[in-house]
């Protein structure tokens, strides 16, 4: 799909919309409390597929898009996928007949509440970012070195599916056991080290059968599409149950993730090729000849309960080491079984230089090096009421194809009698 596409919803053929008709991004969408329902984004509005779909102008596709969740669709397969993409460009193109039909299955986007897109299956984190490795080493034990496996491996953990939620939910500072500096005995306390993670996240729309490993073609197939994902993270709690098996406590309290999966058809202008790797690859994540990759910069913006904001990351997708092609097709290798739902995290998503930086760890040093605000207040990790808002959008040809915002809000830890 070349150029950007003309739509009769006039917001959508301005030119920094994030949801051009090129876009067509799939949520979930309920206004004045009556049901959550499937929806798309077309410029400033939010189309009702429930609506079309009782209306007759979604006939020879699942009837599923009253439901509250995008999974029955994705269960139903690619050519399913392509189908609607197909009758919904055609619906919302300039000058299509049915425009006028159309009109009242439009919602403004500011009058409607959006939810969590899909139910999660199982929820897996990567870490796969070479300047994130290199920074968080460097932070945490003043060494600039990789694991022996990291260029070979995607490594991740399994993450709870059951702390997903949709942007905009409070996030509570989780309690856990941390060690004071000093001492030798650790304490149950609120985490003081509260951190944010930058990533993207894939959404498997098709599972594979348990026992049987796929190909990298045959992951990217799997992929239905793309969301903008933070993995918070207790930076104290994790230093301590770190020992030896890695994140659990310190990640499983909370994982946010955008309303709005943008589809692996949409972002197909947006490839790119993978960053020159320091080794061969295995032949099974060898992805010479087939780009996986995708040019999108990301944002991290900071605002206090004083409503004092700052951009405080910038960065691009395109760095990552692994991407969400390979990290799905290494996590099925053993024969592991991917379900419809299942959510990929990328890894935290940095770059070379300091406003690259996807986290607080690398941004503020592990708290040796404050980060500075524009009222004059400093950061070293999240305080309550702090928000984090992470934002980004892939640059075509004449269009922008866009993530919205995934936020979430820090409050403080639940009371807790001793």
């Amino acid at each position: 799909m070349s150029g950007r596409l003309e739509s009769w919803v006039a917001s959508a053929n301005q030119t920094e919309t994030s949801f051009p008709l090129n876009n067509l991004p799939c949520g979930v969408f309920s206004r004045g409390g009556d049901a959550p329902r499937c929806c798309t984004a077309i410029g400033d509005q939010v189309l009702d597929l429930a609506w079309l779909q009782r209306a007759g102008l979604l006939d020879g596709l699942p009837a599923v898009f009253d439901q509250p969740s995008w999974n029955g669709f994705m269960a139903a397969g690619t050519a399913a996928w392509s189908a609607l993409r197909q009758r919904l460009t055609g619906l919302l193109s300039a000058g299509a007949a049915e425009a006028p039909q159309l009109r009242p299955a439009l919602v403004p986007l500011t009058e409607v509440q959006l939810h969590l897109p899909f139910t999660v299956a199982e929820y897996t984190d990567f870490f796969s970012s070479e300047d994130h490795a290199r920074n968080a080493g460097m932070a945490l034990r003043g060494a600039d070195t990789l694991a022996e496996n990291w260029v070979h491996i995607p490594v991740g953990y399994n993450g709870r599916a059951s702390t997903v939620v949709v942007s905009g939910t409070p996030v509570r500072r989780p309690l856990g056991q941390v060690l004071p500096a000093g001492a030798t005995m650790p304490v149950f306390a609120a985490s003081a080290r509260m951190d944010f993670e930058l990533e993207l996240g894939a959404v498997v729309g098709l599972p594979n059968r348990p026992g049987e490993p796929v190909t990298l073609a045959e992951a990217e197939a799997m992929i239905f599409g793309y969301v903008l994902l933070n993995d918070w993270s207790a930076r104290d709690i994790q230093g301590w149950e770190n020992r030896p098996l890695g994140p659990f406590q310190s990640k499983g309290f909370a994982t946010s993730i955008g309303a709005w999966i943008v589809t692996r058809e949409a972002l197909a202008a947006a490839r790119c090729a993978a960053p020159a790797r320091h080794l061969p690859l295995l032949p099974y994540l060898d992805d010479a000849g087939r780009p996986a990759h995708f040019d999108i910069d990301l944002t991290a913006e900071l605002t206090t309960s004083a409503g004092t904001g700052a951009v405080i990351t910038r960065t691009n997708y395109r760095r990552m080491y692994f991407s969400l092609v390979q990290q799905l097709c290494h996590h099925a290798a053993n024969g592991c079984a991917m379900r419809t739902g299942d959510l990929i995290g990328s890894g935290t998503v940095s770059g070379p230089a300091p406003e690259n930086r996807g986290c607080l760890l690398e941004i503020t040093w592990n708290g040796r090096d404050p980060l500075h605000l524009p009222d004059g207040t400093t950061r070293c990790y999240l305080e309550d009421g702090d928000t984090l808002t992470l934002s980004g959008h892939a640059d075509c040809d004449g269009y922008r194809i866009g993530f919205g915002e995934c936020a979430g809000t820090i409050t403080a830890a639940v009371a807790r009698e001793s």
